[in-house]
């Protein structure tokens, strides 16, 4: 293709098609560059969503053609790049140049993406979420009855020791007993029975646990 007019009817489909893919934010434009004596950066050929920019067909390109054109930027195309408008819009824009056989750019298609109300949503969710300075010492958890709290409670307790029921020595029963104390879990009506259960003691023993630990015996 020596000129983007050879193309020009695939072209518009083009732009105008990925413009009504992404919705009425998205603006996609056409630009002849061939002739940048005359046109600086390129000449507007065909817009879509113009209202994002306040661009129109005939109007110019931005200043991010010209190092392409005169061939101070080999790399050429661009993708995924922020920029903003004159009016305060941000923008997530791509350009991608369309090249001659002799791979001189001739003409280049731009996506400029308005994602401004996105940015303003994504920080207000921010300042609900606060995730970086959440406090990951609070554990609460929601359940459907008292029972339930027991056993979440004697998890935490295994997860304070470190190791399963099975492979505790005495200390460390008394360890999570303990724990269990501390949370309140005796708080809960026939605990005791449950707990016993659980660690595999005798209610003597888990009084005589209890007894000691709020004696600041065991730590």
């Amino acid at each position: 293709m020596g000129h983007i007019h050879e193309e020009l009817d695939f072209l518009k489909s083009f732009i105008k098609g990925i413009a009504n893919h992404f919705g009425e934010n998205c603006e996609t434009v056409l630009l002849d560059v061939s002739n940048p004596e005359k046109y600086g950066s390129g000449l507007i050929v065909a817009i879509e969503n113009g209202h994002i920019t306040g661009r129109k067909v005939g109007d110019t390109g931005t200043n991010l053609g010209l190092e392409i054109l005169r061939g101070t930027d080999s790399e050429g195309d661009k993708h995924n790049y922020l920029t903003q408008t004159k009016d305060g819009k941000m923008l997530r824009s791509t350009t991608m140049y369309i090249r001659n056989s002799k791979n001189i750019p001739i003409g280049c298609v731009c996506i400029n993406l308005d994602i401004t109300d996105l940015v303003m949503a994504e920080n207000t969710l921010r300042q609900f979420t606060k995730i970086d300075d959440i406090n990951t010492e609070v554990k609460e958890v929601f359940v459907n009855n008292v029972n339930d709290v027991l056993d979440v409670l004697i998890q935490e307790a295994q997860e304070h020791v470190g190791k399963p029921v099975a492979h505790m020595t005495k200390e460390e029963k008394m360890k999570g007993i303990q724990y269990l104390d501390e949370k309140g879990a005796f708080l809960i009506k026939k605990a005791g029975d449950t707990i016993c259960t659980y660690f595999g003691i005798s209610k003597y023993t888990l009084y005589n646990y209890l007894e000691k630990s709020r004696g600041g015996v065991t730590k």
